[in-house]
């Protein structure tokens, strides 16, 4: 056997789980030009060294491929500049936060604060601007929810942005009035299909608020990148952006902030013309290589379960007839999805509730009948509330259910959370069912929701492999656990699959891209609640090292 050509980088003494069914397991691999060159046992690797050889010793520890993220939003991210809400479990917290704040920025001209958790406020109502203004003032205050759905408006900000009677319908969202009154209540739904798109985010900064400016931006999503790779994320899927924000993307590749590879879904907000389609098809020729690709499209079928604003087949907990609303009336739909998979566009569609979700699958299953099969991979993006009979329909539609397993947990969405509390005990079967799903077929691509839910993968594998939080306790609808070889899957060449990337990722298979991860534990033999508090150890990206922990 010929000797073959030195590799750039050589990986000895690894515990390598390959993510690859033909070769599952390794002690070694090395890397030339950017990509696997070989895979093996540790007798064999000395062949591949030369003198300019960088070695990697893995100290027996567990490698995996990169962790490909199927759902991150990097460039919306969590903002320095705010009040951060996490943990506030009531009003009285927040406004010690805000006060906090406060009076350590007294010259600020607004107040901004992020993650404030629904189930903070009393009584199960939305908060108001009167729940707001004792900390807040005569200074224009903006608190967003943790899943950045909603908007929370004090008066002076409800002033400054001309939120009144008449004048609901904002360019950043809709504002909620009070039945008895018709005023503005502070309360602002649907900020994630308007306020996060194109136009909104304009008005947004026009307006005068800090937080849309793009330096703002920028920090958002250069700090984000940085966790990301910290992690061992290797490719992260931004899955909601406009054209403009393409420009924040080439700065971080151009700064080198970029390591991680990226791919950017372009936000379809209702109305979205044949010119803007034709704008976004040349986005994706122009962004098209293997760390910054450009193309699916993000739609929006209903909205969230706990302001009680996604989509159920029956109504809510304790209402009578509240189902909550689509987006498009279903014909609507089913019409546009099949014009977009007609012009060959990925969609990736977010729907929560079990009829948003049954009307994205019918809208599906009216494209193939029209256009014929073809293998275009929608993503039905959460899948939180599942009817058992839609289960086998991802499989069979080809539809990507791409969740998010720590959404899944008790201390977000079990007994005592809105979640739990506005489904009902009898429809909490239908919460996030992995392992159904799994079992029907489907393809799953496993994320994180970054900055709803923590970034970190460790997280995310515990909560699909125990459906406890990551300190432990009782775990929620635990016949939906996966073993945590599938959700390893799930993070790996499930969410690669999902995108077409398998031909590059998703595993350590030779001709693949060099994009794997050294782990400080084996997570496929630890007691499953050892699982966070892992760390990569090393990240290497196209055979360059981006990461270690001296």
């Amino acid at each position: 056997m010929n000797r073959p050509a030195p590799a750039d980088l050589l990986l000895v003494h690894g515990r390598v789980h390959t993510v690859d069914p033909d070769h599952p397991e390794a002690e070694a691999l090395a890397v030339r030009d950017g990509r696997i060159a070989w895979t093996g046992p540790d007798s064999e690797a000395q062949a591949w060294a030369g003198p300019r050889t960088r070695v990697v010793d893995a100290g027996g520890r567990l490698v995996l491929p990169g962790f490909v993220d199927a759902h991150n939003h990097v460039r919306l991210g969590s903002d320095d500049a705010c009040v951060q809400l996490v943990g506030a479990r009531d009003l009285d917290e927040i406004h010690a936060r805000v006060r906090a704040w406060r009076a350590a920025h007294p010259d600020a001209p607004w107040i901004e604060a992020e993650a404030f958790d629904y189930s903070a406020i009393p009584g199960g109502r939305m908060p108001t601007a009167a729940d707001l203004d004792p900390a807040t003032g005569d200074t224009p205050a903006l608190v967003l929810s943790y899943d950045v759905h909603t908007a929370w408006l004090n008066t002076a900000a409800l002033r400054l942005l001309d939120v009144r009677p008449g004048r609901t319908e904002l360019p950043f969202g809709t504002a909620v009035t009070d039945p008895a009154t018709g005023e503005p209540t502070g309360f602002v739904k649907d900020f994630a299909v308007k306020g996060l798109s194109r136009e909104g985010h304009r008005a947004l900064r026009d307006l005068g608020v800090p937080w849309a400016s793009a330096d703002r931006q920028y920090g958002r999503l250069a700090k984000s990148l940085d966790d990301a790779v910290r992690y061992g994320i290797t490719t992260v899927v931004e899955p909601q952006n406009s054209l403009d924000d393409l420009a924040l993307f080439q700065r971080a590749r151009a700064e080198g902030r970029l390591r991680s590879r990226i791919v950017a879904a372009l936000f379809h907000p209702r109305g979205t013309t044949d010119a803007e389609l034709d704008a976004f098809a040349a986005a994706a020729e122009e962004f098209a290589d293997d760390r910054l690709r450009v193309g699916p499209l993000k739609l929006y079928i209903d909205d969230v379960v706990e302001p009680r604003t996604a989509a159920l087949l029956e109504p809510y907990a304790g209402c009578r007839h509240h189902r909550g609303d689509t987006f498009y009336p279903p014909e609507e739909f089913a019409e546009l999805l099949t014009r977009l998979d007609a012009r060959g566009f990925q969609c990736f569609v977010h729907a929560t509730g079990d009829r948003g979700i049954r009307t994205v699958l019918d809208a599906v299953e009216r494209a193939r009948a029209v256009n014929g099969p073809r293998d275009a991979r929608h993503q039905v993006v959460h899948v939180e509330c599942l009817d058992p009979a839609d289960t086998p329909r991802f499989a069979e539609l080809g539809v990507t259910a791409c969740m998010q397993p720590r959404h899944a947990a008790p201390d977000i969405a079990g007994p005592g959370q809105d979640w739990a509390e506005n489904i009902g005990p009898e429809r909490w079967h239908k919460a996030w069912p992995l392992r159904s799903l799994h079992r029907a077929g489907a393809l799953l691509a496993l994320s994180s929701d970054w900055n709803v839910a923590e970034m970190d993968p460790m997280i995310g594998i515990h909560a699909a492999v125990t459906r406890r939080p990551p300190g432990g306790g009782e775990a929620w609808t635990p016949e939906e656990t996966l073993d945590v070889a599938t959700a390893v899957e799930g993070y790996t060449m499930g969410s690669a699959r999902a995108n077409f990337l398998e031909h590059d990722r998703g595993s350590l298979t030779v001709g693949k891209l060099a994009d794997f991860v050294v782990l400080s534990r084996d997570i496929l033999r630890v007691d499953a609640d050892a699982i966070p508090g892992t760390v990569a150890e090393t990240v290497v990206v196209g055979g360059e090292v981006v990461h270690t922990v001296e």
